[in-house]
C-alpha cells in the first residue's frame, strides 16, 4: 500500500471537509448580515459572549447549541429510519461533490507530485450530476416520511425543479467538455490557461457565454434558494422539512449553504479559469510581451489557492446578492422557464458547439 499517497489524500479530504463545513456555519452569519444590508437594518448583533459580540458572529455558536439541546421530535405517524435518513442523505450528496472539485494545481511532497484535489476521477462530471441526483431522495424522502401533506407537497415541488433543471445543467458542460475534450474537471481547469490569440486567456465563459447564463440559472434551480426555493415556499406553509427539529433541520440549513458553496465552486471551475491565474504558470508569470517573473513553486500554489477561493467567494456573495434582491417564481413559471425556455436553448447552444468545435477540430487528441 502506498501509504504516502494515502496520508496526503486524507489529509487533503479532511481539510476540505472541515473548511466547507466551517465554511456553511460562516455562511449562516454572513447571509443575515447581507441581507441587512440590503434591508437597511443592522442584523445579527446580539448572543454575546462576556459582553463581547464581534458583530455578531456568536450567532454561529448559538444556533448550535440551539439546535443540539431541541427536542428530536419525529411525528408519531411517520416512518422514522427514512425521517432519519432523509438530511443525512441531503448533506452527504453535497459534501462528496467537493471531492471531484480541483483547487489548485500539483504540490510535491516527498519526492512526488500530488493533484489539490481529493478525488482524480477521469468521470469528474458524470460524478457531480450522480451526487446531484441522488440529492433527490433526500427531499422526496423528508416529505414523504413526515407523513405531511405539506411537506409531501414541497418535496414534490422540489424534486420536479431538480429534474427539470438536471437536463439543462447537463446539457451547458457538455458544450466544455467539446471544446476542451475531456470531462475530467482538473484538464478542463488547466485547459483554461491557453491564451486567445497570445493575450486572452481561454476562460470557459469566453467559449461559452450562453453556457454560462443557462449553467447559471440551472445552478440557482439545482440550490433550490429564491427564486427557485418552491421546495419550502414559506409564505405558502409548504416546506420539506416542516417536521424536522433540532439538529435535523439545521442539518437541511447547513446543507444548503453548502450545496450554495459547490455552486460557486463550480461555475469558478468551469467557467472562470479555476485556480488558474492569467498568465501565471508552474514558475512564475510569463507575460504575452515577453517579460517573465520567476516565482517559488510554493509561493505559486498558494496563489492558485487565493484565486479559488477569491472567485468562489465572489460567486458565493453573488448568489446571496440574488436570493435577496428577486422574489419567488410561481411553481408554473419555474417548470415552464425549464422546460420550455431553458432547455431548447440550452440543445440550440449544444448543437452549434458541436458544429463549431467539429468544423475547427477543436477537443480532438
Amino acid at each position: 500500500m502506498d501509504w504516502t499517497f494515502l496520508l496526503v489524500k486524507l489529509g487533503l479530504a479532511a481539510l476540505v471537509l472541515l473548511g466547507v463545513l466551517s465554511l456553511a456555519a460562516l455562511l449562516s452569519w454572513v447571509e443575515r448580515k447581507q441581507s441587512a444590508m440590503i434591508q437597511d437594518r443592522i442584523g445579527a448583533n446580539r448572543a454575546p459572549i462576556f459582553g463581547i459580540t464581534i458583530i455578531g458572529l456568536f450567532h454561529i455558536i448559538a444556533d448550535a447549541l440551539k439546535g443540539l439541546v431541541k427536542e428530536d421530535w419525529v411525528p408519531p405517524a411517520g416512518d422514522r429510519r427514512l425521517h432519519f435518513l432523509a438530511p443525512i442523505i441531503s448533506v452527504w450528496t453535497v459534501l462528496v461533490t467537493w471531492s471531484v472539485i480541483p483547487f489548485g494545481d500539483v504540490i510535491e511532497i516527498g519526492g512526488r507530485e500530488f493533484q489539490l484535489q481529493i478525488a482524480d476521477l477521469n468521470i469528474g462530471f458524470l460524478f457531480i450530476f450522480a451526487m446531484m441526483s441522488l440529492g433527490v431522495y433526500g427531499l422526496v424522502l423528508a416529505g414523504f416520511s413526515s407523513q405531511n401533506k405539506y411537506a409531501l407537497m414541497g418535496s414534490m415541488r422540489g424534486a420536479a425543479q431538480m429534474i427539470a433543471y438536471e437536463v439543462t445543467f447537463g446539457l451547458t458542460i457538455l458544450g466544455l467538455c467539446l471544446i476542451f475534450g475531456t470531462i475530467q474537471l482538473d484538464e478542463i481547469v488547466r485547459a483554461q490557461g491557453q491564451l486567445i490569440g497570445g493575450w486572452i486567456p481561454m476562460w470557459g465563459i469566453l467559449v461559452q457565454p450562453i453556457g454560462f447564463i443557462l449553467f447559471l440559472v440551472a445552478a440557482l434551480a439545482e440550490t433550490r434558494r429564491i427564486p427557485f426555493d418552491l421546495s419550502e415556499g414559506e409564505s405558502e406553509i409548504v416546506g420539506y422539512f416542516l417536521e424536522y427539529s433540532g439538529m435535523r433541520f439545521l442539518m437541511f440549513w447547513m446543507g444548503e449553504f453548502v450545496a450554495m458553496s459547490v455552486a460557486a465552486a463550480l461555475i469558478t471551475t468551469f467557467f472562470f479559469g479555476g485556480w488558474q491565474v492569467p498568465y501565471l504558470q508552474f514558475d512564475g508569470f510569463h507575460f504575452p510581451w515577453g517579460a517573465v517573473w520567476g516565482l517559488g513553486r510554493w509561493t505559486v500554489v498558494i496563489l492558485q489557492l487565493l484565486s479559488f477561493g477569491v472567485k468562489v467567494s465572489f460567486f458565493i456573495w453573488f448568489l446571496m446578492q440574488i436570493r435577496w434582491t428577486l422574489p419567488r417564481f410561481r411553481f408554473d413559471q419555474v417548470l415552464d422557464l425549464g422546460w420550455k425556455k431553458v432547455l431548447p436553448v440550452a440543445m440550440i447552444n449544444l448543437a452549434l458547439t458541436a458544429t463549431i468545435a467539429w468544423l475547427l477540430g477543436l477537443g480532438r487528441s
